[in-house]
């Protein structure tokens, strides 16, 4: 690839509940990172609440982009380009930061980037911060796994903004399968991290839920190992009052990690990639991280944990590298491939 123009990026994430700035320099070096969380408002409803999650982000817009610029010691001057989010996610969520993106580059005559959501969490693995010895660049062609709340899926990533989509889950995502045992296991909200927690005190191997391996695909499903939770539970609760939490919890993400490292080393090996990525909120879980680097048949990737959950950090490395290589220098979902549509 030829040498790429430097640039500073700031970027706007509003795709869900979390308000979110950062600004990158060429695509790699985080140089201030602000986001506002909305987990605790949220929380009582056992999710995210739509009209909720809007009405916060136009509450903490302007103060995050503020900060963000403080924080990295710069003014709209110093910067380059405006990225933001523009989908997937929820509408109310996305038009606060897609009409305050729209604001500061018409203000500020910069050029404006829409980035998708889950290409975002692919280039968290790229982020650095600015103060830290550069770590090696992912090298191409690169397995990405992409493992979020509402996303799961395998992209073959031959180059920057290059993606062959191989599969993905055929019903729930393995992030939405996590919140939802959560829920039934009465572990709160939100799942993953209230999964993991109980599980550490598990046994593993207590419970044989089913793996989904389908076969001679790389596609995903992860209903079957929820709803054998589910009947689990149920036989359970009629010898006792008192259940195995976390002997249930430990069993169940034994069971989503292990689908997701097979099937992802698999379709590495079967595409001949150099490298293994792994990105979105579930790269957050440590049995998932260590199962990964255990392995050292390839280099693997994962952001670190401020950068897993939604962000601008990775908004504003996608934007880097698509206004450097002159990709979707305007807000056009058209320009995107069609897997990331989502």
């Amino acid at each position: 690839m030829t040498d790429l123009k430097p640039a500073r990026i700031l970027a706007l994430e509003t795709s869900c509940d979390e308000t979110a700035c950062a600004i990158i320099e060429n695509g790699r070096a985080l140089l201030s990172s602000v986001v506002a969380s909305q987990m605790e408002i949220h929380a009582r409803y056992g999710g995210v609440y739509p009209e909720v999650a809007s009405r916060q982000h136009v509450l903490s817009i302007t103060p995050v982009v503020e900060q963000a610029l403080a924080q990295a010691h710069l003014t709209l001057a110093d910067i380059d380009a405006i990225a933001v989010t523009q989908g997937p996610g929820l509408a109310g969520s996305l038009v606060v930061g897609m009409n305050m993106a729209k604001g500061l580059a018409l203000g500020s005559g910069l050029p404006l980037v829409g980035v998708n959501h889950l290409e975002g969490h692919l280039y968290s693995a790229w982020v650095h911060d600015a103060d830290e010895t550069i770590p090696a660049e992912p090298q191409f062609p690169l397995m990405a796994l992409l493992v979020s709340g509402g996303h799961t899926e395998l992209n073959l990533m031959t180059d920057h903004l290059t993606y062959q989509r191989l599969g993905a889950t055929l019903d729930d995502a393995a992030g939405e399968a996590f919140d939802k045992v959560a829920r039934l296991l009465e572990l709160g909200y939100p799942g993953g991290p209230a999964i993991q927690k109980s599980a550490e005190e598990g046994d593993p191997n207590r419970f044989k839920f089913p793996r989904a391996w389908l076969d001679e695909t790389h596609n995903f499903s992860f209903s079957g190992v929820k709803t054998s939770v589910l009947y689990e539970v149920r036989e359970l609760k009629k010898k006792s009052s008192t259940l195995p939490i976390s002997d249930l919890a430990a069993s169940f993400q034994q069971a989503v990690v292990d689908v997701l490292f097979k099937k992802t080393m698999n379709a590495a090996r079967e595409f001949g990639a150099k490298e293994i990525l792994v990105a979105g909120g579930v790269s957050a879980n440590r049995v998932l991280r260590q199962t990964f680097r255990a392995q050292t048949e390839f280099p693997v990737h994962i952001p670190q944990l401020s950068l897993c959950t939604d962000n601008a950090a990775m908004v504003a490395s996608a934007g880097y590298y698509r206004y450097a290589l002159g990709h979707l220098s305007q807000m056009d979902m058209d320009v995107l491939p069609t897997w990331v549509l989502g």
